[in-house]
């Protein structure tokens, strides 16, 4: 019994050095700037960038040459801070962006194809029937975006449509990625013209649907002195979608348009808020479930 211990602890340390001095030898080098820069970086972890996450943000900024401006939610402030650490000249990430909404079907101009009761998911609820909106194409209404909002910038209001704080959007577009419907994009704050409608359905048929559907009428294409308006043609029908490159805002299609379903918004303050760290979920927060689960 005690040759048998004996030999166990040797082997263990045998083993142990072994570890050791392999540790030692295959350990792989990190620049510590990978480390200043992943401490500065919002830690919202959205993917923005195109890179997974701000661990790797961090690793290709300093080891694959990667942007010190492609962080969307930190924009200039973090930007020139990573300059610092990586000895390099700040540049401007551009105008900021924020989500804008392509839909305008709330209670008061269309109507529900049937009462919803179930997990308040998008995605699941459009796999019944297409959702409960009497629009196939239109906001489903029951948050996914507001959600997967790191920043608390997109809640769902009172009218069933996503509100959105242009003080706290960055721009990330985790929001526009997670809506099944596509109703969501990321535009520059200078442009203030959007249709309001995502709908394919044409004439008659778009009328029954929304009281403020496009129905592919072409008016605003034949007056926008851009040419920044088209008709975006799919199996179903067209819906009028705009050239942000192209737009000036001069709001003639707005006037033109005899369903209102284009606005001109109010101008945007361009100076974005402090980006701060987002809140991390905890728990259940971030399960579509938590309206339903007993254990919420």
């Amino acid at each position: 019994m005690l040759q048998a211990i004996v030999i166990l602890a040797a082997m263990g340390g045998i083993f142990g050095a072994v570890l050791a001095i392999a540790s030692k030898k295959l350990a792989v080098e990190t620049d510590p700037r990978v480390d200043e820069i992943l401490e500065v970086l919002p830690g919202a972890n959205c993917g923005a960038c195109g890179f997974p996450g701000c661990g790797g943000l961090a690793n290709a900024i300093v080891n694959e040459g990667a942007p010190i401006n492609a962080c969307v939610p930190g924009k200039d402030k973090v930007a020139g801070e990573i300059a610092k650490i990586m000895g390099m000249e700040a540049t401007s990430g551009g105008i900021r962006k924020v989500v804008q909404l392509h839909c305008n079907g709330n209670f008061d101009n269309t109507k529900p194809l049937y009462e919803y009761k179930g997990v308040m998911d998008c995605h699941l609820a459009v796999t019944q029937f297409g959702g409960p909106s009497y629009c196939y194409y239109g906001c489903i209404g029951l948050g996914s975006c507001e959600r997967v909002c790191p920043f608390d910038a997109i809640h769902i209001g009172d009218n069933r449509l996503p509100v959105v704080d242009t003080s706290a959007c960055v721009g990330c577009g985790l929001c526009a990625n997670q809506c099944p419907q596509k109703v969501l994009q990321i535009v520059p704050i200078d442009k203030r013209v959007h249709v309001r409608c995502n709908t394919r359905e044409k004439g008659k048929k778009a009328m029954e649907t929304c009281n403020v559907a496009c129905i592919s009428c072409g008016i605003c294409v034949k007056n926008c002195p851009e040419g920044a308006i088209t008709l975006l043609e799919s199996q179903t029908g067209s819906v009028a979608v705009i050239d942000y490159d192209k737009c000036t805002n001069c709001g003639i299609c707005v006037e033109k348009c005899p369903r209102k379903s284009i606005h001109l918004d109010p101008p945007i303050d361009p100076e974005l808020t402090p980006c701060e760290r987002p809140k991390q979920p905890e728990g259940c927060a971030a399960c579509a479930a938590k309206n339903v689960c007993g254990l919420h």
